[in-house]
């Protein structure tokens, strides 16, 4: 079981604009080869769409229970422009639509049934209310962003008419403390890393970040991600409040407990002391070596962690990557893998292991490649996915395969399969691999013979 650890995140951010997208599909000639799913639904007791639906809009029910398949309901959309949908099947717990034409819908829009379908009838009906988009913020290269101390709701930037900006965008910190480390001139990363700014002033209640490290067209950063700060020294323990909470349940029923951005030596030995307070079984330790100040000292808390009968490591390679450099990545897994055979402890492989395998059924070589280094390990860890079990299938090859190569840091230089297989164009032409080889071994006794 994992203890969470003081993980500094983005705040939230404004709820974006209520409005719902709603598009056919079209093939790459523009063709509309799926019309758009519309579930029309009571606002006062609101159904789930039955399968998969491009939208769910609320309308009032009794406007609901007069549509009729077949007809048609017209509407302006959020652009001023005048669309259509048809109802496509009524059923009791709501109405299918279909739209072929790409239509935003706000809250507000009306609906107006056809002329003539029934006289006296209700004609017009207001959709609800929706939910809001999810919000984000926009940075390109050279941007100002403001990190705030509050979780208030931050917001992107606004712009004048002509695109001058009047105010930066700001987002909030989930660990206020943090800036009370902080100092102008380090650097700041985002998102694990996606993007990459320097702290240009440090205020009461705010940090100032220029954003230097971006994609040219810009990167969306949301509420709850990442923030990583690798040139500060940051006085946070590995444990929370949270996690001294979990704890009495983790050491109950686990049988490791792995700790979270452990920094220094005083991080495991307070998670040892507060095992041993709780006077139960006593679960192995594994440290998360995930912050540049984790990776240095690593050696003591190695001794620290092996008073213990049983510890690990596991090189959390997201974190560690953004702390200490993605060019310097590879070094600083080797290093840790080194250390942590020199102390006879057990190493974790974790982190992107195969994730393009896990998470869309096909990998990349890279990947492969990533995965075999891992034989190196003890432990290999997979992330979640839907294709997660053909996940583990292929690693269990990779590393049946890899097994009998590598042993820890160590190649067993075993003897090599293609060695055992002629070329097939030789098998081919026996007569003539035969004349050859005759000539050759005559050539070199000729050698031999002029050398003695």
């Amino acid at each position: 079981m994992d203890l969470a650890g003081p993980k500094l995140r983005t705040g939230p951010l404004e709820p974006g604009p209520a409005v719902v997208r709603i598009h056919p599909q079209r093939d790459v000639f523009g063709r509309i080869t799926a019309p758009a799913r519309v579930w029309l639904t009571a606002e006062t007791a609101p159904r789930p769409a039955p399968s998969a639906a491009s939208a769910s809009l609320p309308v009032p029910a009794g406007w609901l229970a007069l549509l009729r398949a077949g007809e048609r309901l017209e509407f302006t959309d959020a652009r001023d422009s005048k669309r259509t949908f048809k109802v496509a099947d009524v059923t009791d717990n709501g109405c299918w639509a279909e739209a072929t034409q790409t239509a935003y819908i706000v809250p507000g829009a009306v609906l107006r049934r056809e002329h003539g379908v029934c006289k006296g009838c209700e004609r017009e009906a207001s959709v609800g209310d929706l939910p809001p988009r999810e919000n984000s913020i926009l940075l390109k290269p050279d941007d100002l962003l403001i990190l705030t101390r509050d979780l208030r709701p931050g917001r992107p930037s606004t712009c004048d008419s002509a695109g001058q900006i009047l105010a930066p965008a700001t987002i909030g910190c989930t660990i206020p403390g943090v800036f009370d480390d902080v100092r102008a001139g380090e650097s700041i990363w985002f998102d694990d890393g996606k993007i990459g700014g320097r702290i240009e002033m440090v205020e009461k209640t705010r940090a100032l970040v220029r954003i230097t490290q971006v994609r040219l067209r810009g990167e969306k950063l949301r509420g709850d991600k990442g923030i990583n700060l690798p040139d500060s020294a940051l006085r946070l323990a590995a444990m929370t409040a949270k996690d001294l909470e979990d704890l009495p349940f983790v050491a109950e029923h686990a049988d490791v407990v792995e700790l979270s951005f452990a920094n220094t030596p005083r991080d495991v030995e307070y998670l040892q002391q507060q095992l041993a307070r709780l006077g139960r079984r006593q679960p192995a330790i594994v440290l998360k070596i995930e912050t540049r100040r984790g990776f240095e000292n690593l050696p003591e808390m190695l001794l620290a962690a092996m008073r213990a009968p049983c510890c690990g490591v596991m090189i959390a390679r997201g974190d560690l990557a953004v702390e200490c450099g993605f060019q310097r990545l590879a070094e600083v897994q080797e290093e840790i893998l080194w250390i942590c055979e020199a102390a006879h402890v057990p190493v974790t492989w974790a982190t992107q292991v195969l994730e393009t395998l896990a998470k869309e059924g096909m990998p990349s070589r890279a990947e492969i490649t990533d995965a075999a280094m891992g034989e190196r390990a003890e432990c290999v860890m997979l992330n979640k996915g839907p294709h997660i079990h053909r996940a583990v299938r292929v690693l269990n090859e990779i590393l049946v395969y890899m097994q009998s190569h590598q042993n820890k840091k160590r190649s067993m230089l075993r003897e090599l399969h293609l060695a055992h297989t002629p070329p097939q164009s030789h098998v081919r032409k026996s007569a003539q691999t035969i004349t050859v080889s005759s000539e050759i071994a005559e050539a070199d006794r000729f050698r031999k013979g002029v050398s003695r």
